[in-house]
């Protein structure tokens, strides 16, 4: 059997196509091959009798490119096609397909250097397996009222130990102020101060009658997630948040419940799999790309200018893969009244403004600080924005 194949020579609706980063202590032919065989078929180095020409034909990945060229080379791009026929995608999801795309090769000690930059899923296997999302970008703005500008989100902080009194306080300070969206931290969960059963009732009573988005952290191990996820729905909640510790394939599981709320990717630790300095890492694009297929609603993408920044073009590239995914980007991480402007310069206003410290620690109160970001939102300049800007300066 030939394992390097021009891609004009494979069917395309059997492969998924990840596009691949490697660094070989031999060459770069090596670590593709010991990549295509380990994550498919068996041990790279190793055959036997059991490994039939048509296992291999049906179930083997194949090397997209020339055999001499990879020959020549110890580094560089690789495509690597992987069977469909190896996933049950209605109950393996993403989970198995991560562990196929990073996983084994990085055991395999010619492999210096294993980067994913890119996964091509076949149309017919996202559209029968992958739900999207259920509201995105259009349904979020529809239900929000928020349209031709920035959609503006409120974080609560402190990020946990506050009582469900106090946390109604402080939502109405910031729905007052004129949030679309509210998000609990990623600490919050289920805490004894503040338990999923007490404050979420509590709040969805106040925001009935406000078209506000209010994410409940629902971060919990496999076996409750769901089951939490149900209960705060059943608590009358619009929206969850779930930070990616929980899992990655969580997010398709959630939203193939087929409930009416929205879903929002929590990033935060990303980098353990995502930082590019890492031999081994999994683009941040990838990440989001199978977050919209798997049906998020919003994504924490990055950040410019705060006390996290990324590279514009890096940034400018994960918001166009998330647009595409019809997945509302929230940046945050440092976001203020004096970012706005620049950012809308620079990336469009086809995002989320998300805000913690700013709108809290503001001269005014959490009241003022939602003001404050609402103005700078609507160019609707008053004194709670000037205040912001004194405290924080103005980003060009």
């Amino acid at each position: 059997m030939n394992f390097f194949r021009k891609l004009d020579n494979i069917n395309r609706e059997k492969y998924i196509l990840c596009l691949y980063f490697l660094s070989s202590k031999k060459t770069l032919k090596d670590a593709a091959w010991a990549l295509s065989i380990g994550q498919s078929v068996g041990n790279p180095n190793v055959r036997n009798n059991w490994e039939t020409d048509e296992l291999f034909e049906n179930h083997s990945c194949l090397i997209i490119g020339d055999e001499v060229s990879l020959q020549n080379k110890t580094s560089g791009l690789v495509t690597i096609a992987f069977p469909i026929s190896n996933t049950d995608f209605r109950t393996d999801g993403i989970s198995h397909l991560l562990c196929q795309f990073m996983g084994g090769q990085m055991d395999i000690d010619i492999i210096d250097k294993c980067h994913l930059l890119k996964v091509d899923i076949p149309q017919k296997v996202e559209e029968q397996y992958f739900l999207k999302p259920k509201y995105g970008i259009s349904g979020i703005r529809n239900f929000t009222g928020a349209h031709n500008k920035p959609l503006f989100g409120g974080i609560v902080k402190p990020k946990i130990g506050v009582s469900k009194e106090v946390l109604l306080e402080m939502v109405k300070e910031m729905v007052e102020g004129g949030v679309n969206f509210i998000k609990e931290d990623e600490i919050m969960s289920n805490p004894a101060c503040c338990p999923v059963e007490e404050r979420v009732p509590l709040i969805m009573d106040y925001l009935k009658d406000k078209n506000v988005i209010y994410s409940v952290c629902v971060n919990s191990d496999p076996a409750h997630i769901l089951n939490r996820v149900k209960k705060v729905y059943e608590l009358g909640a619009n929206s969850v948040h779930i930070n990616f510790w929980s899992g990655l394939g969580v997010y398709k599981s959630i939203r193939e419940l087929d409930l009416p709320i929205f879903i929002h990717f929590q990033k935060s630790g990303d980098k353990i799999l995502t930082n590019k300095n890492h031999d081994y890492h999994i683009s941040w694009d990838v990440i989001c790309d199978l977050a919209g297929l798997m049906g998020v609603d919003f994504i924490h993408a990055g950040m410019w200018g705060g006390y996290m920044s990324d590279n514009e073009l890096n940034l400018k590239s994960t918001l166009n893969i998330l647009h595409k995914r019809q997945v509302m980007p929230a940046l945050s991480c440092g976001m203020h009244p004096g970012l706005v402007q620049a950012i809308n310069n620079r990336f469009g206003i086809n995002y989320m403004a998300n805000v913690g410290g700013a709108i809290h620690g503001h001269p005014r109160g959490s009241k003022g600080g939602a003001l404050a970001m609402r103005q700078a939102i609507d160019l609707e300049y008053s004194t709670e924005y000037k205040q912001a800007i004194e405290k924080w300066g103005i980003v060009k």
